[in-house]
């Protein structure tokens, strides 16, 4: 059985993107959480089908986008039977900083 971790940060970020989606569509929010999980799934299935990333501190991450929501992207790395799921971040913001700070405890 595959399996997903999240990172208290990726909690944090589907939170976080699914209250701004919201604010202009309640049921687009509820659809973009929906595809998040639905993707995880996938991705657990086949932890290598994403792109890999080179960021500092964060040595074998991957990234694939939110299916439907194409701007959104997981980072994430594949571990033994799935995927832990670092950050879910909209493809605008700035990824490299985001992802290249010191970690806080627990992320």
């Amino acid at each position: 059985m595959s399996r997903v971790l999240k990172k208290p940060a990726a909690v944090r970020d589907l939170i976080a993107n699914g209250r701004h989606i919201a604010k202009d569509s309640l049921s687009a929010a509820e659809r973009f959480l929906d595809a998040a999980e639905r993707t995880f799934a996938e991705l657990a299935r086949h932890p290598h089908m994403g792109r890999e990333r080179h960021f500092q501190r964060r040595p074998g991450l991957r990234s694939w986008h939110v299916d439907g929501f194409d701007n959104y992207l997981i980072f994430y790395r594949p571990i033994a039977n799935g995927v832990e799921i670092y950050r879910v971040l909209h493809g605008a913001r700035d990824l490299r900083r985001l992802l290249t700070r010191r970690p806080k405890r627990g992320t």
